[in-house]
């Protein structure tokens, strides 16, 4: 491979026909990079009043005008308050009063008045029991006992046994004793 420059085109002299194809291809170059085009590929330019969106900017302006608005009641109130050294009307005298109320109150009349007229029918009423039938069979029923026991009932309770239970502890002279006697025999024994 040579390294000597070949023009497409004869030339008497290779090195002259280089230059100026050299000088050539740069121009062009610089067409090509100075070359506008003829189609506009950059799409359409948006409206400005679409950009601007003009319906969205007053309502927000008016949103901002009921907020200051309210602001400046809430502020004054505030102001109101503060002067007024924080007195509240907080009383309501309203009696209370409910929508039901007259028809409770007749039920706990015809309640009352029912319960009133057990009453009088439960009171008027004589009893069926008969206490004296209940003594009577009672006496019977303690002879009946008193006939059938092998020994009489009332020298029973009378006597108690009265034995002493010595206890040996501590020294021989001392002894405890325990009775199975009662406080009440102790007391007859002594009168």
């Amino acid at each position: 491979m040579h390294k000597a420059y070949q023009p497409l085109k004869p030339a008497t002299n290779k090195y002259l026909q280089k230059k100026w194809d050299q000088t050539r291809f740069e121009m062009h170059r610089q067409k090509v990079k100075d070359a506008k085009p003829i189609v506009n590929t950059k799409g359409m330019q948006t409206p400005s009043h679409v950009q601007m969106k003009l319906k969205k900017v007053q309502v927000q302006d008016e949103r901002q005008a009921i907020i200051d608005r309210d602001n400046q009641l809430l502020a004054s109130r505030l102001t109101g308050i503060e002067r007024s050294k924080g007195l509240v009307d907080h009383r309501n005298d309203y009696p209370e009063r409910s929508l039901n109320s007259e028809r409770r109150r007749k039920e706990l009349q015809q309640v009352t008045h029912e319960n009133l007229a057990i009453y009088h029918r439960i009171t008027a009423r004589e009893s069926e029991y008969r206490r004296g039938l209940w003594e009577d069979n009672w006496e019977r029923v303690e002879r009946r006992r008193d006939d059938i026991a092998r020994y009489p009932r009332g020298v029973a309770n009378i006597q108690k046994s009265s034995k002493n239970v010595k206890f040996s502890g501590g020294t021989p002279d001392q002894s405890r004793s325990s009775s199975s006697r009662t406080e009440d025999d102790v007391s007859t024994e002594e009168d």
